[in-house]
């Protein structure tokens, strides 16, 4: 199953890139149009995520890194841009994989409660199954003395008749 799982996992991934690089792109575009929105939106994140580079790329090859040049305004909102395209992305991703978790979650607790409510129906049966078991025990027990009475009525029937013959003799066969 796992092996059959990827390649889905891989499409879906592509499915949701593919759908959401529209949008990124668009949001590219706005950002080189609007004067606003590159200077308050792309600008600051772009610079920041530059100074991070390359601080850490300096500290790695082992210079200090107390003064970065920041980028010049055009290479910042290009840069800005694709920073916004891919966090949008990222962000699509990340609802898509969300929401299948919630989806998960909400069908795992239904079915919890399938359960639930199938041992309660089980429970309940076993206890009214119990009941009458014992309406029959009782039943039984009270049938028992009245078997017993009819047994004995049965053998003095047969002790009265056996009596009642010893006093009269048989008659005699007909023929």
């Amino acid at each position: 199953m796992v092996v059959g799982a990827f390649p889905m996992a891989k499409l879906l991934y592509l499915g949701i890139r593919q759908v959401s690089k529209p949008l990124a792109n668009r949001i590219k575009e706005a950002a080189r149009r609007s004067e606003f929105f590159k200077t308050y939106i792309c600008l600051p994140p772009a610079q920041l995520y530059h100074w991070a580079e390359m601080s850490a790329k300096m500290r790695i090859m082992g210079f200090s890194a107390e003064a970065v040049k920041p980028l010049n305004e055009a290479a910042a909102a290009e840069l800005g841009a694709e920073l916004l395209g891919e966090a949008i992305i990222f962000v699509t991703a990340c609802s898509c994989l969300m929401l299948e978790y919630w989806r998960q979650q909400s069908q795992r607790r239904r079915k919890k409660e399938q359960r639930r409510l199938s041992w309660d129906a089980l429970q309940d049966e076993v206890e009214q199954l119990a009941l009458e078991l014992e309406a029959l025990q009782a039943q039984v027990r009270a049938a028992a003395p009245q078997a017993s009475l009819e047994e004995l009525r049965a053998e003095l029937r047969e002790v009265r008749a056996r009596l009642c013959n010893d006093e009269d003799p048989p008659p005699a066969p007909q023929e």
